[in-house]
């Protein structure tokens, strides 16, 4: 399958137009995160190097055709002396797939605070998926093979008081990746879209239901690496009506929060038809 440098190449057809990569995929649908990390890599081309993503916030509108290539639309919003923002929109066949506004930060010096980072199983003490996925699920390490995700089990979850569903995986990119710190960010980007709806079906494990991602917002706080471990600490406080909330904070192993991510999604019933 594509590596993440495969899956996040753009080209450059105008000023402010770039065109995706189409990569092998078994998905039925272009996957998501792919769709986001090749607006957000669109969006960093128009903007100076000097200024670092903070935020993201994306809506998929429709579903994507695997095959075909996204063209990506980017408008420069605004650009000031210490912020500016980018809205991209993705294309297939004249139709909008997927719409994204992202703000871009100089970085300032200002009070600090974060969270702490959950007591958890590291992972190295989890089996590698390669070696340990259900036979059920083996095309998920087929279609991510690049990746090391290691699923903390239910028993192990560090709980909080008051959450209702958690979730929590480590994972890394197997591979060393470039240094610029903004192609991690773009990693990071395709990665965030995997595995954080599916805190919300940990308490509803036997109902069969028809997932998507339908929006995704992303805060980018403070450097990593997405070649080094870091923890998806994941949680589902509401579901309704087919759709579920879900959000995520991201920690690397040296307990720093890197980032924070919200996505609301589709877990509709199937129907019989």
């Amino acid at each position: 399958m594509a590596t993440i440098e495969e899956a996040l190449e753009i080209e450059r057809l105008e000023r402010d137009i770039f065109r995706g990569a189409s990569t092998k995929t078994q998905l039925p649908r272009t996957f998501g995160g792919q769709v986001a990390g090749q607006a957000l890599v669109s969006a960093v081309r128009t903007v100076d190097p000097g200024y670092q993503v903070h935020s993201l916030h994306g809506y998929f509108l429709r579903p994507g055709n695997p095959q075909e290539r996204t063209v990506f639309l980017v408008e420069r919003i605004r650009d000031g002396r210490s912020f500016c923002t980018r809205r991209v929109t993705g294309v297939q066949n004249g139709e909008a797939i997927f719409t994204m506004s992202a703000s871009f930060h100089i970085g300032d010096e200002g009070p600090e605070h974060q969270d702490e980072m959950p007591n958890v199983p590291l992972p190295h003490d989890l089996p590698d998926a390669r070696t340990s996925m259900s036979p059920e699920r083996l095309w998920a390490m087929r279609e991510w093979e690049h990746w090391d995700i290691r699923t903390i089990p239910q028993e192990q979850v560090a709980r909080r008081g008051g959450l209702v569903a958690q979730q929590q995986v480590w994972f890394r990119y197997r591979h060393s990746l470039p240094d610029d710190p903004l192609f991690h960010v773009c990693t990071l980007a395709y990665m965030s879209d995997m595995t954080l709806l599916g805190s919300s079906k940990v308490i509803h494990p036997d109902d069969p239901t028809q997932n998507a991602s339908l929006d995704h917002a992303m805060w980018f706080l403070r450097p990593f690496r997405a070649d080094d471990w870091l923890l998806y600490d994941q949680a589902s406080p509401s579901a309704g009506f087919g759709r579920a909330l879900t959000g995520g904070r991201i920690f690397n192993q040296g307990g720093q929060l890197v980032a924070a991510v919200v996505q609301e999604g589709l877990i509709r019933t199937l129907r019989e038809d």
